[in-house]
């Protein structure tokens, strides 16, 4: 429910954010702004006076599960601004996507408490409106201009994002900024108008691939065949952790494959790594094993279960982002390794981003 926010603005909630179409090389030549590509929450904010709105991505407020950064979007931006940006936790390690879930909590004690333990940081990177001005039309380089000229001078934890015209310095971002928990580079055309939920722009993300055990698979949503593969990965002492799925499988081969696997499933509970999960509390894991099974965060009615498989079969996936020791998003099957050991399946052959700091990214 958005609470007053845009009687007078030029730009009124909700907004739908611009968005970008995935890309596998860097678009080059006349007419490209390069900026790093956050790993956040998408967000709108709106401020008009003392009055400050976070919009989200599906176009819900977002402004009571992040209470401590209203105080500084109000020391920062114009008396009266629209600007699209991103929510980040940054760590020691990086920014942190886990705990920016865990901030999205019913209830108000949990959400004060952990405003104080894992504060946010908003990154703007656009600018819709200013006083009485709707920038939409207005072409992506003049709005960035007028965003420099808004936000020169903040501090943190508001921040504007770097960008360049510079191929070079975008593909520079792109190898070195990864250990700070960017996942890619986002292109923007700097002649095109704000044009609300179309993906004109383009994100470069990265791609690599490891193989998994697949321990086990959900069946699909509508019941029939494989809906997504279970996949685990191998610590030194030995321990096998759940570190994603892979799924997006064709109706065909969803059902293809639950003939190919039902040999693996007689069995497999019986002597499986991960048959204990269901005794333990959603999220708690004691024994530092990760595994399968927990409820879903965004849906608590989604069928989590399950069907085990003996450790016997090694697939590899194309992963793009590692948050800790699970893939970020779901990975994609590109085929068997009939010639691998399942424990073969371990950490050490991932490659690992050399941390960068965060001050770096910001150029300060």
């Amino acid at each position: 429910m958005w609470q007053g926010a845009g009687v007078t603005l030029p730009v009124r909630p909700p907004v739908s954010p611009m968005l970008a179409k995935l890309a596998r090389e860097l678009p080059t030549g006349e007419g490209w702004l390069y900026e790093p590509k956050w790993d956040g929450f998408r967000c709108i904010v709106f401020r008009e006076g003392d009055d400050v709105e976070l919009g989200s991505r599906n176009e819900k407020s977002l402004t009571r599960y992040f209470p401590e950064i209203l105080d500084p979007l109000r020391a920062s931006l114009p008396e009266q601004a629209v600007v699209d940006g991103e929510l980040v936790i940054a760590t020691d390690h990086g920014l942190d996507f886990d705990l920016l879930s865990n901030r999205i909590h019913p209830a108000v004690s949990r959400v004060e408490m952990l405003a104080g333990a894992t504060p946010v940081s908003f990154v703007a990177f656009d600018l819709l409106g200013v006083m009485d001005t709707d920038l939409r039309p207005t072409p992506f380089s003049e709005r960035r201009k007028l965003l420099e000229k808004a936000l020169g001078k903040v501090n943190s934890p508001v921040h504007l994002t770097p960008a360049t015209t510079d191929p070079d310095v975008a593909r520079d971002w792109f190898e070195r900024f990864e250990g700070a928990g960017l996942d890619g580079v986002v292109a923007k055309p700097l002649e095109e108008p704000y044009r609300e939920g179309k993906r004109t722009m383009q994100k470069v993300k990265h791609q690599r691939t490891a193989d998994c055990v697949v321990a086990g698979y959900r069946v699909h949503k509508d019941g029939k065949g494989v809906g997504s593969f279970l996949l685990g990965l191998f610590d030194e002492a030995g321990t096998l952790h759940h570190v994603g799925v892979a799924s997006n499988f064709t109706a065909p081969v969803r059902e293809e494959l639950v003939t190919e696997l039902a040999p693996l499933e007689k069995n497999a509970p019986a002597d499986h790594p991960w048959r204990d999960w269901q005794q333990q509390e959603a999220g708690d894991e004691p024994s530092g094993q990760r595994m399968p099974g927990a409820p879903s965060r965004w849906n608590a009615k989604k069928d989590m279960t399950w069907v085990p498989l003996r450790i016997e079969r090694v697939a590899e996936v194309a992963f793009e982002h590692m948050q800790g020791d699970r893939f970020r998003h779901n990975a994609r099957f590109v085929r068997w390794r009939p010639d691998r050991e399942p424990s073969s399946c371990t950490y050490t052959q991932l490659e690992t981003p050399v941390p960068v700091e965060l001050h770096e990214v910001f150029g300060v």
